[in-house]
């Protein structure tokens, strides 16, 4: 019988190979790799567990961690009453990972973190099939610098699976297209799919430069590359649409309605809410789609999902009713915040608005870079055969990029800064692969050697431009930046016009010092996660987004200057306030503690809960903001009004006066004192919705439960009991209905 004896030695050098680059590539591929991906997930992970989520999404997320029919359509509320706004998709890996992990503020962003490394090896892979492992190490850290792809992969928000998932639709193509191959191309089509599950109509933004490269490239004859595209095309399409199918194809009561809709349809909200209203600017109308926005604004998307950053969050605040906008003084530090922040009033406006210095800042560094390289790619390759995969390269890049740049400012950012995301992952591509083919063009001399020179020099100036809008900010940064794209320049200009080793040695440290100008100002910003006064905000940008030329005063990532956050009734002990405190603006918060309930809200709670009886709600109420802290700390089952706008009619008055009569539905949370007329919900007024109707009859012929039987006071001489809240609760019997 033959005997096997292991080896120690040859087990120790398998393991040590898998540290080592593979054949072909250089000793110091793999180990560059590695340290670049857990530089990576330390970005991106750094202090997660004190990050911010958007809390209209971190609702839906707990319902949907606790309900698998939630789990599929996205319900806002565990009860199903109401879906997102969104397509859910990019919430299913928030759900899976409370659902493992408990409902935690680092279990909603540890996928996001997942993803965005995921994110970066794809694009190294990429890269280096295209252009070389030294173009992929250029890109990777490219993009691992840019501080938007920073900010984006710790947000709890849509992008960073879109973004994985058109780099991986863009992976799968140039596989595709290197042998003719449609195996290849029909993941394409599915990658494409699931990012449309997780961003909508942006993913197909990307359609062009996947098709441009296979029908230019791809090693076979126009009928099969055509065939090949229209087939990819059918799965994708099939891919794309299969959740809006199959809520098509169940009855209304048999789901949650529909949000950000007039008609209950997933059609009507993907394509009127979340797309047409975008490019109202554009004259476009989105009237005749069953768009909320649309019916608030005549088509404009200002009033409706551009202004979801907008407005403060929380249920009650003093006199303030929830949901309401608190209207910050015009200060020159409001000005700053404002500006800073890119929402109305700043500079993310208007066809230039890719230029402003509060996206520029977060995304743009390597603007100039990329299109030389996009100039040098396609002219230099001139000539070659159809199927050149070097030209092939730069034109995926190159119109991914002019692409998504055409539509972002043509449409609506509304102070969405991780939008941007998706165009730092071309420009990064762009980086790598220009510096790999302008410094082979420089070593080989000629008119063309001067590129790479040139290029150094247009993005170190408009990086020293760049950081020379924020004065306050790192003062420095500027003049060393500009120091470090002429001191390039001369070693590269010396390293031409030496000879032998010398040479060589200057032109290496020309390309040295051209990669520190390059990459020098961008990750300035990225390094601000470790400063907690810089820290990424809820809308994905890293360090300082913006200033007021006036005052010199800067705005950080979130929006902040200073102001300490203001916590009272019904704040659920998340922070919130004017625009501009952490966590104030948009919903976005960061968890103050375990029990985000304040003691006069779980008293409330507890006597609903106790008197709930079959009820299917324990309570309904006006609007998703004064529903969130039972349903983040507790899975309530609450029914908010209105949708997230306030303004979706939906319940109607007749259905909300079933649900009494039915006694599915017993209470009813109102602002105390009549406040609720004007203050409905989350973001709306509620104005020509059924949420007034309702509110004016739960009034008019629901009984007021003393505000003593749950932990509140009645004052005298007052129209109705208001808890310790600030909120009244009502009694509704089936009588009444």
């Amino acid at each position: 019988m033959a005997t096997t004896v292991l080896d120690p030695t040859a087990t120790g050098a398998d393991r040590r190979a898998r540290w080592r680059a593979p054949a072909g590539q250089p000793a110091y591929a793999r180990p560059a790799l590695l340290v670049i991906t857990v530089l990576a997930a330390v970005l991106y992970a750094w202090g997660i567990n004190h990050s911010q989520y958007h809390t209209f999404y971190a609702n839906a997320v707990r319902s949907m961690s606790e309900s698998w029919k939630a789990f599929f359509y996205g319900s806002f509320d565990p009860g199903n009453s109401i879906t997102l706004d969104k397509l859910p998709g990019f919430l299913w890996p928030q759900a899976l990972s409370v659902r493992i992990f408990g409902f935690h503020p680092w279990a909603l962003v540890l996928p996001q973190v997942i993803e965005g490394v995921a994110s970066l090896l794809v694009l190294y892979r990429l890269v280096r099939r295209w252009a070389g492992v030294e173009a992929a190490l250029i890109a990777a850290t490219a993009f691992l610098l840019t501080p938007v792809a920073v900010g984006l992969f710790r947000t709890a928000v849509e992008d960073p699976a879109f973004t994985l998932c058109v780099l991986l639709a863009a992976e799968a193509t140039q596989r595709a297209a290197r042998n003719g191959r449609l195996r290849p191309l029909l993941f394409a089509g599915v990658w494409v799919g699931l990012g449309f599950q997780a961003k909508m109509l942006e993913a197909w933004a990307v359609l062009p430069a996947l098709a441009l490269v296979y029908l230019l490239s791809a090693p076979i004859v126009l009928r099969r590359r055509l065939a090949h595209l229209g087939v990819s095309g059918l799965v994708m399409a099939a891919v794309s649409m299969s959740w809006m199918i199959a809520v098509t194809l169940t009855p209304a009561k048999d789901r949650p309605y529909v949000d950000g809709t007039t008609d209950n349809s997933a059609f009507s909200m993907v394509v009127g809410y979340n797309f047409l209203n975008r490019f109202s600017s554009l004259g476009v109308s989105a009237a005749s789609t069953g768009s909320v926005s649309a019916t608030r604004n005549g088509g404009g998307g200002r009033g409706g999902i551009a202004d979801r950053e907008t407005s403060t969050n929380g249920a009650s605040q003093g006199g303030q009713s929830a949901g309401s906008v608190t209207h910050v003084p015009a200060t020159p530090t409001s000005e700053a915040r404002q500006a800073g922040s890119g929402g109305r009033g700043g500079d993310q406006d208007g066809w230039s608005k890719m230029f402003g210095r509060s996206l520029a800042s977060q995304t743009g560094w390597l603007y100039p870079i990329a299109a030389v390289a996009i100039a040098c790619g396609v002219l230099w390759r001139r000539g070659r055969p159809r199927t050149d995969r070097i030209r092939a390269g730069f034109l995926l890049w190159g119109t991914w990029l002019a692409t998504y740049f055409l539509v972002f400012s043509a449409g609506s950012v509304g102070g969405h800064t991780y939008y941007m995301g998706v165009i730092a992952v071309p420009l990064a591509a762009l980086t790598g692969g220009g510096v790999a083919l302008m410094w082979r063009a420089y070593r080989a001399g000629g008119p063309r050697a001067w590129a790479l020179p040139g290029a150094v020099a247009a993005t170190a100036a408009w990086s020293a431009y760049l950081a020379g809008e924020f004065p306050s900010f790192l003062p420095w940064l500027a003049p060393v930046v500009g120091l470090l794209g002429l001191g390039a320049v001369v070693l590269l200009v010396l390293g031409r016009r030496g000879r032998g080793a010398s040479g060589g040695r200057l032109a290496l440290a020309g390309l040295a010092a051209s990669l520190a100008a390059l990459l020098f100002a961008p990750s300035a910003w990225a390094v601000q996660v470790f400063n907690p006064a810089y820290a990424s905000s809820g809308r994905g940008a890293v360090g300082p987004s913006g200033k007021h030329r006036g005052h010199r005063s800067v705005t950080s990532a979130g929006g902040r200057t200073g102001q300490r956050p203001r916590t009272g009734a019904g704040s659920s002990g998340e922070t919130q306030g004017a625009p501009g405190a952490p966590g104030g603006a948009g919903g976005f918060n960061v968890l103050q503690d375990e029990d985000r309930l304040t003691v006069a809200q779980r008293e409330l709670l507890r006597y609903a809960t106790s008197h709930q009886g079959s009820a299917a709600y324990v309570f309904a109420t006006t609007g998703w903001r004064r529903a969130s802290p039972y349903i983040l700390s507790t899975g309530a089952h609450v029914l908010p009004l209105g949708g997230y706008s306030g303004d979706v009619p939906f319940p109607t008055e007749a259905q909300f006066r079933h649900l009494v009569a039915s006694g599915k539905l017993r209470y009813m949370l109102l602002s105390g004192g009549g406040r609720d007329t004007g203050a409905l919900s989350g973001n709306g007024t509620g104005n020509g919705t059924g949420a007034t109707q309702i509110t004016a009859w739960v009034r008019s012929a629901c009984t007021p439960v003393p505000a003593s039987t749950y932990g509140g006071t009645e004052s005298a001489g007052a129209t109705e009991p208001s808890g310790a809240t600030g909120e009244a609760l009502y009694r509704c019997t089936s009588g009444a209905a």
